[in-house]
């Protein structure tokens, strides 16, 4: 039996720099990476808050708060940091800053010459980048792409010539899309695309799920031309497996906050019974 052919397969993620790129780096560990970037003198590398796990003597870290222009009073809103850490090599040798992945997956080296100098990507997929980037936050404008939640409201955009690193839970996978071609996601699922891609949510029926329950897996319509990465285990799907064991393990008020409001409500609909059939009682 032939095995079945995909004309713009599913691929794993191979990272192909350019002749003349210069962006010195090395990615160690399995599940929980390790990013090492080489820096020169008078360089310097933007990553995410809390990320650093270590650096040379002659590097300086310095914290820079995202400008209003930047979406900063938007994730300031949302709960989001409104700052990152600007590491700069002030001495005359060579430098280098260890970035960690902060939950399991794997970190992605992009080269935005590749994609046409601008990338969307999930306000935690960003890890860090070098000089010649710059992320910037920005609010979807279509009203029907607005769901609740930092996330779904808020991308980050990557634009330069330069390289960017990003972090995807479990394994990720990019699929090049054809022009008109159309795939169905987890909007979760998506690590970032390029910015030629249509996307669209698709918005799950809210009452149904109020009143029967089940997980919000909230679906995105990816039309191409673009490059779309997806990964396998978002972070907070794996959030949400481990509060949902420690719930079963040893189930608490403070793991199920549910079961409080249940036990609330059972014992007023048994109040209202009661002195229900005592008033009919006495008539």
């Amino acid at each position: 039996m032939a095995a079945p052919f995909f004309s713009t397969p599913f691929q794993p993620y191979v990272y192909q720099s350019q002749q003349g790129s210069v962006t010195a780096f090395q990615i160690s560990g399995g599940d929980v990476q390790v990013l090492q970037v080489m820096l020169k003198s008078q360089e310097k590398l933007t990553a995410k808050p809390g990320t650093m796990c270590y650096m040379s003597g002659n590097m300086q870290m310095d914290n820079n708060y995202l400008p209003e222009n930047d979406g900063g009073v938007w994730q300031w809103i949302f709960g989001k940091s409104v700052s990152s850490t600007v590491f700069f090599n002030s001495g005359s040798d060579d430098g280098y800053v260890g970035i960690a992945a902060p939950f399991p997956g794997r970190i992605l080296p992009v080269d935005l010459a590749n994609f046409g100098g601008e990338l969307l990507c999930q306000a935690d997929a960003f890890l860090c980048s070098d000089n010649d980037v710059s992320v910037s936050s920005t609010v979807e404008p279509r009203p029907r792409n607005i769901e609740i939640g930092a996330e779904m409201i808020l991308k980050q955009k990557l634009r330069g010539q330069g390289m960017a690193f990003l972090v995807g839970g479990g394994s990720v996978m990019q699929k090049i899309l054809s022009p008109r071609e159309v795939i169905t996601v987890d909007a979760a699922c998506i690590v970032a695309m390029t910015t030629t891609i249509n996307f669209q949510l698709k918005n799950p029926n809210q009452l149904r799920r109020a009143v029967f329950g089940g997980d919000n897996q909230l679906t995105a319509s990816l039309t191409g031309p673009g490059v779309v990465f997806i990964q396998s285990l978002p972070f907070h799907r794996l959030s949400q497996r481990i509060a949902s064991s420690r719930s079963v393990a040893g189930p608490s008020l403070r793991d199920n906050p549910k079961f409080f409001i249940q036990i609330v409500m059972f014992f007023f609909l048994a109040y209202v019974m009661i002195v229900s059939s005592i008033i009919l009682t006495d008539v």
